[in-house]
This record gives C-alpha cells, sequence and structure tokens, in this order.
C-alpha cells in the first residue's frame, strides 16, 4: 500500500481524494509506480495519449500521489456559470490579451502560483500526429521548472511518474531521453499513438510567436 502521508512540496489533495484514487483503480486493476514529485513546481507531459479514458485513469493516478494537477485554458472558458467546475477539475485560466502567444502566458502561470503542476499531452488530440507540440518544453524551459514524464501503459495496467530532468539548451539530446522512455509505453490505441518527434528538431523555434509547437 502507498504511503498516504503527504511527501510532495506541490499542490495536493485531500486523504478522501487518495481512497478515491485506489478504488477507482483497483476496480479498473491498475496500479501506480514511481515517486511522488520532488518539486513544488513542474510540466507534467501526459503520454501516449489515444483514449477519453486516459484522463480519468490520469487523475485517479495523481490522487493516489497525493497530487493536483492542473491543466491550461483560455480564460473565457472560466466564466460564470462554469468557471467553478472547471476550476475545481484543475482548470486554470490562461490570459492572451495583448498578442501574448500561448507559451508565454503558460510560462506566466509558474510566476503566478508557487505551487502548480501543469499536466500538457504533447499529442494533442486522441490520434496519431507526426509530431509532438513542443509546448510543453519550452514552457518548461522558459518557467525554469523540471519536466515529468507521466505516462498510462495499457499494455500493463500502469500509471506514474517516471524519467524528471530540467530542459537546457539542447533539445535534440532531451527529445532522445523521452524518445527512449516512452519508447515501451503502450497507449489505449496503439494504432493512434502520435510520434514523439518536434517541428523544432527540423526548424528553428519561434519561441517568439509562442506557437507552441
Amino acid at each position: 500500500m502507498r504511503n498516504t502521508r503527504l511527501n510532495h512540496p506541490g499542490p495536493s489533495v485531500s486523504i478522501l481524494h487518495y481512497w478515491v484514487g485506489r478504488l477507482y483503480l483497483w476496480m479498473h486493476r491498475w496500479r501506480v509506480e514511481g515517486e511522488a514529485p520532488a518539486h513544488p513546481q513542474a510540466v507534467f507531459i501526459a503520454a501516449p495519449h489515444t483514449s477519453s479514458w486516459d484522463m480519468t485513469i490520469t487523475i485517479a493516478c495523481s490522487w493516489v500521489f497525493r497530487v493536483r494537477p492542473s491543466w491550461a485554458g483560455r480564460q473565457e472558458m472560466f466564466r460564470w456559470p462554469w468557471g467553478w467546475v472547471l476550476r475545481w477539475l484543475g482548470g486554470v485560466p490562461i490570459d492572451r490579451r495583448g498578442g501574448k502567444g500561448a507559451v508565454p502566458a503558460l510560462a506566466d502561470l509558474f510566476k503566478k502560483y508557487d505551487r502548480l503542476y501543469l499536466g500538457i499531452a504533447p499529442s494533442g488530440a486522441r490520434r496519431y500526429r507526426d509530431h509532438w507540440r513542443s509546448g510543453f518544453y519550452h514552457v518548461a524551459r522558459l518557467a525554469k521548472v523540471p519536466i515529468y514524464c507521466g505516462y498510462l501503459d495499457y499494455k500493463r495496467r500502469v500509471g506514474g511518474l517516471g524519467m524528471r530532468f530540467i530542459p537546457m539548451d539542447d533539445l535534440k539530446a532531451d527529445m532522445d531521453r523521452i524518445r527512449e522512455f516512452y519508447a515501451d509505453k503502450i497507449g489505449r490505441n496503439p494504432q493512434w499513438t502520435s510520434r514523439i518527434r518536434l517541428k523544432d528538431e527540423e526548424e528553428p523555434p519561434q519561441l517568439a510567436a509562442g506557437t507552441g509547437g
């Protein structure tokens, strides 16, 4: 049984969330592995992302870690009457007024919140793409926070947190490490698993434009 003691410095959930997460995973014959994050701020990769089931399993795994992950959405989404529901589900509004791109806006969240675990699915939609979006990498680099590789392996029915690193100046080397880490992680629909490659590996990154790949 995983230790229920809160053992990480980031945004957390209650002991009730922990037991709900454990019950959900037990019912679906899943388990967690890895350790809770050691940093109060981080970007979490969510991969491989091939099914709508990924979100519920990911949330249950994070609750077992006693972690409260967040996701970002346009500020307009958080207006009344559903804004409070989206925030309760971990949503964080981003302000892109004034022509600010998505990457700088997301990086600014780490200035606003002292404790933040921002989950990003680089593949985007639950279908095959020939590249990952690079936003997760550039957000972490601009915010100077580590990247944690979160995963769901449907073959073993295991979810967890694995490799972590702080992005430096060698994009290719960092992506090679990410590719190696996810090489044996199997999604629910393997045929929809996106190719782990960034356009930035072939083209100069356009951080100023904030396109995020």
